[in-house]
């Protein structure tokens, strides 16, 4: 099976997913470029828009979702599935941030349940990799379910990293 599958579009009660396009640089660059959503993030600096470039077009290549509000069609965020291992039926669903807004919200739980039950067609386990200091997107994974599985150093973006591997089981 191809990486296809990842490329999801679908309604959710409040948010709308489709696949990344090019031209929605403006528009999610305008939600990624407030400093305090990088705060607690590995990448602290991705709200600058030379970091967030790089990003960006990495996203493109990679099977990144785009997340827009349904009532609106506003662009509020953005997450993708990668690490996708079909021998052991397994994804990762991550480089996840939503507009502040909706932080403390329903928003992230519907998200990741809208990606979760997608993902579950193909895999049997889906794992989120965390920060280790990322204490608000910790808190987010246990709202949702998520069992901490384990703390190890990962890599990313050219150094280790203390990271919290959390998964759900189909």
């Amino acid at each position: 099976m191809s990486d296809d599958w990842r490329q999801l579009t679908t309604l959710g009660a409040t948010l709308a997913l489709r696949p990344l396009a090019a031209d929605d640089f403006d528009a999610l660059y305008a939600v990624a470029c407030d400093p305090d959503i990088w705060t607690v993030h590995p990448e602290p600096l991705r709200w600058r828009l030379d970091v967030f470039t790089g990003f960006f077009a990495k996203a493109c290549n990679d099977g990144a979702l785009i997340v827009a509000e349904r009532s609106s069609g506003a662009i509020v965020g953005s997450s993708r599935y990668y690490e996708w291992a079909p021998a052991l039926e397994e994804v990762a669903i991550g480089y996840t941030f939503l507009a502040r807004r909706l932080w403390g919200g329903a928003a992230n739980a519907e998200l990741k349940r809208l990606m979760l039950d997608h993902a579950f067609q193909y895999a049997k386990r889906v794992w989120f990799h965390v920060g280790v200091d990322n204490i608000r997107s910790r808190r987010a994974m246990e709202k949702i379910g998520a069992t901490l599985d384990r703390i190890e150093l990962r890599p990313s973006g050219g150094r280790l990293l203390t990271t919290a591997f959390y998964r759900i089981d189909r």
